[in-house]
């Protein structure tokens, strides 16, 4: 059986804070990664796309 000790008050502050900024870290990488994948779909549709949607005749001449 595994025994768990009590441990000092500073200890499990510093332990929770040390969790808390790997888990901002976590959700900020996690976050651009997706910001990322979005812009490669956007990008991947853009280039597939008929380009007359896009820019269609006489779009220049507002």
């Amino acid at each position: 059986m595994t025994g768990t000790r009590i441990k000092p008050y500073f200890q499990q502050v510093a332990e929770r804070e040390a969790r808390e900024r790997q888990m901002r870290a976590y959700r900020r990488n996690q976050t651009f990664g997706l910001v990322i994948l979005a812009g490669m779909v956007c990008l991947w549709w853009l280039v597939h796309t008929n380009p007359k949607w896009i820019f269609p005749a006489g779009w220049w001449r507002w």
